[in-house]
């Protein structure tokens, strides 16, 4: 089975024993709790828009011969990029950005590892890197959806991270069996988590030398007994789309993974107790493939949202007032430097390893901390914009009640040709991207999932330093001692 339908993908999640927590709650089927529906909608949808768009979004496996998502495809070559580019834009157009886990970031990931064998077999790691290309196979082959978790909770941030109550709280390894490993403890932040088949675990921040017990990478279906999701509250309604464009099936939810003693079975292990591994692979190339995903979903979410201020503008007769054209302009600016340091990264395309070929990652550090900055400045603009107008918005029922509409007809339509339906439903849209509880979410999410912008700023720096040699200074002092 490749390229599942959204009804594969429900049949496959429904019911399947994983321990789901919401509120108070055990969750007995994600597929039908009321707070879910919407969601599970919205995911189901985005397996079907990869059939729906299938001439981009579906490439011919060379290895299987089967019909696969693109985000599966191991690039080989700076032409394989162009062609994922498109597909991953595609992708991203099915929620304009707003989902920021959809299933092709996490496969990304894997179709990266997995085209880099040597990286992951150093050190002895053999069968681990095996494992590891086998499962991206597996993922490929049967279309699954994953999250990933790979922070470690900070308990008390006056300590070291693994040292007394943050130590105890650490996911790590306790035990062998004959059939794996078992772990315990917890990580952050599971992004999909009740949605996905599968939780990935592998390396977000470096870790100690001497610290065997947490260097792990594995993954598991979340039904394992033990695996407990802990949910946040949900933003998500199943609700009427015209009234909660976003919130009605893109709340794709973020959870706190808690190991109870899980057992990892043995071809699931990936990586078991090497720091020097744990601490290199994240290092060759993931930058280049993971931000090649991130940058062009950021860049479709900063396109929608300039277009969405454009038409709120015209909308109230505003576009031509001088201090809303310099915030139209700010956005496109934002929006084309993003779609630029894309190109400039496919250009300078070149292989890592193994002759797999990832994007320039010079690009993406600059990208990395400044996209965190840029889309909550987005948020801003869209409230300046809106202003009041964000909260005069009739719902879809009020619309269509006939005691209500003759008044709305009359009091609130827009400027021009803008009846009140096509005026309200433009400012809910901006209301639910910007305002509402998943509008605050997302630019929550937006600021810290590329990790926090000063210690990017810190890792760009020091890439620039390895790149090449700085000598235009000493270059130019001697130009000028030489000159007559």
């Amino acid at each position: 089975m490749t390229t599942r339908t959204g009804t594969e993908y429900v049949s496959g999640l429904r019911a399947d024993g994983r321990e789901v927590w919401l509120g108070g709650e055990r969750v007995q089927d994600v597929t039908e709790h009321p707070a879910f529906v919407g969601s599970v909608q919205g995911v189901s949808g985005f397996f079907d828009w990869q059939h729906l768009h299938a001439g981009d979004c579906i490439f011919a496996d060379p290895v299987s011969k089967q019909r696969t998502g693109i985000s599966h495809l191991i690039p080989r070559s700076a032409n394989d990029l162009l062609r994922r580019h498109t597909g991953l834009e595609q992708l991203a157009r099915y929620s304009m950005g707003m989902l920021g886990r959809t299933p092709d970031y996490v496969n990304l990931t894997f179709a990266g590892f997995a085209g880099q064998p040597s990286v992951w077999s150093a050190n002895g790691n053999a069968q681990g890197a095996e494992n590891l290309v086998a499962f991206q196979r597996h993922v490929a082959e049967k279309d699954l959806a994953l999250t990933h978790t790979i922070i470690h909770p900070t308990v008390d941030g006056r300590l070291p991270p693994y040292d007394g109550v943050n130590g105890e709280a650490a996911l790590r390894k306790v035990s062998d069996t004959s059939e794996g490993i078992v772990v315990r403890g917890a990580r952050i932040l599971a992004t999909l988590g009740p949605f996905a088949d599968e939780l990935a675990v592998y390396p977000g921040q470096p870790i100690p030398k001497d610290r065997d017990d947490v260097a792990l990478v594995f993954s598991l279906p979340l039904s394992s007994p033990g695996l407990k999701i802990i949910c946040r509250d949900h933003y998500g309604l199943d609700v009427d789309p015209f009234d909660k464009p976003f919130s009605s099936r893109f709340d794709e939810q973020d959870a706190f993974v808690v190991f109870d003693d899980v057992e990892v079975p043995r071809d699931r292990i990936f990586l078991d107790g090497d720091p020097a591994t744990y601490n290199a692979v994240m290092a060759r190339g993931w930058v280049g493939n993971i931000m090649q995903q991130t940058s062009i979903r950021a860049m479709v979410k900063l396109e929608f949202a300039y277009e969405l201020c454009c038409r709120m503008a015209d909308a109230i007769g505003q576009s031509r007032r001088p201090d809303v054209m310099q915030m139209l302009g700010e956005i496109w600016s934002y929006a084309e430097l993003t779609r630029s340091a894309v190109r400039a990264a496919e250009a300078d395309a070149h292989e890592f390893a193994d002759g797999t070929w990832f994007c320039s990652e010079a690009p993406f550090r600059a990208l990395r901390p400044t996209l965190p900055a840029w889309m909550p400045r987005v948020n801003e603009i869209i409230k300046r914009i809106g202003s009041h107008n964000l909260l005069a918005t009739p719902s879809r029922a009020g619309l269509d009640h006939p005691d209500l509409r003759p008044s709305l007809d009359r009091y609130l339509p827009g400027a021009g040709d803008v009846d009140p339906e096509a005026r309200s439903r433009l400012f809910r849209t901006a209301w639910d991207f910007a305002g509402s509880a998943l509008g605050g979410r997302m630019e929550l999410y937006e600021r810290y999932y590329l990790a926090s912008a000063a210690r990017a700023y810190a890792l760009a720096h020091m890439g620039a330093q390895n790149d090449r040699e700085w000598t235009q200074v000493p270059a130019f002092w001697s130009h000028l001692d030489a000159a007559p």
